[in-house]
């Protein structure tokens, strides 16, 4: 039996590799389009869940790890800016705010599934037209929710947070231990 994660985010990767599981990475189209007659909470539940259950045939007998973090204020998703406008109206946005982090998790072995959520909270210091363009000119933005990255030179945008921070960076790790764990000891 092998761990496999269905993601091609480096945090993930580095955020597994800490765990100190072996694993390997495949990864899969899937459609990530929201659906807006559920909560963002249902959403990246469901999301999570069909990243691990994608071409889940192929990988029978193995463990799959599919997850997808999100960043939620005032009840808007903000996933992955499309653009420097966008991750800048996503940083005036958090500014002086706090928000939530939830990621959801999709782990399937044979015939048990797990789905669950964690969630996160994260405050922001009130930031200057200064600090947002300086954020942005360091391109760290690109590929995350929320337009910024805590494990990087955003953890200057932010005053704390509360919760899990490897949930926060994009694998809830506490919770996604006690999974494996269980599996293993079959």
């Amino acid at each position: 039996m092998k761990l496999i994660l269905k993601s091609s985010s480096p945090r993930r990767k580095e955020l597994l590799q800490a765990m100190g599981y072996p694993f390997e990475i495949k990864v899969y189209e899937v459609d990530e389009t929201m659906d807006k007659s559920l909560s963002p909470y249902e959403n990246v539940k469901r999301l999570g869940l069909k990243k691990a259950s994608v071409c889940q045939e192929q990988d029978y007998g193995n463990i799959l790890l599919g997850c997808d973090t999100i960043v939620v204020w005032k009840d808007c998703i903000f996933g992955k800016p499309k653009d420097e406008a966008e991750a800048y109206a996503m940083l005036k946005s958090l500014s002086g705010q706090n928000h939530s982090v939830l990621s959801g998790v999709g782990i399937i072995y044979k015939e048990k599934v797990y789905n669950f959520v964690v969630t996160s909270e994260v405050y922001f210091k009130d930031l200057s037209e200064e600090d947002i363009q300086n954020y942005l000119q360091t391109k760290e933005w690109v590929g995350k929710a929320g337009a910024y990255a805590i494990q990087g030179i955003g953890k200057n945008l932010i005053d704390h947070y509360e919760g899990s921070l490897t949930n926060i960076i994009g694998l809830p790790t506490e919770e996604v231990e006690k999974v494996l764990r269980e599996i293993y000891e079959f």
